[in-house]
């Protein structure tokens, strides 16, 4: 005896968003069908709502990632007053003012 599969009830726009976001996914969507899938979007409350829930599973944290590297990041070095003045002062004298040209004699 076959199982067969339930029957699910799809809308037309329902279709068209799966055929829409997977030519997305694959790179090959043009912009009138990234335009479609917008409008599809913003058009059915059922559809929007599903995408805000996946969008709010993406941003959990994942138990299995791995841990980054806090050696790859680097400190930001505090810069004390005489620094801020020295970096002033050599953008000041080093940076040719715009519109000025030199000319060689």
């Amino acid at each position: 005896m076959k199982h067969h599969k339930q029957l699910e009830r799809r809308t037309f726009l329902q279709d068209r968003f799966d055929i829409l976001i997977k030519r997305q996914k694959n790179g090959t969507a043009t912009f009138n069908e990234l335009t479609e899938l917008d409008d599809i979007v913003n058009r059915d409350p059922a559809i929007r709502e599903s995408i805000l829930v996946e969008m709010q599973e993406g941003d959990a944290p994942d138990d299995h990632a791995l841990p980054i590297e806090k050696a790859a990041i680097e400190p930001v070095k505090k810069l004390s007053l005489l620094d801020v003045i020295r970096g002033f002062i050599n953008r000041w004298f080093v940076t040719e003012p715009v519109g000025m040209k030199t000319v060689l004699i």
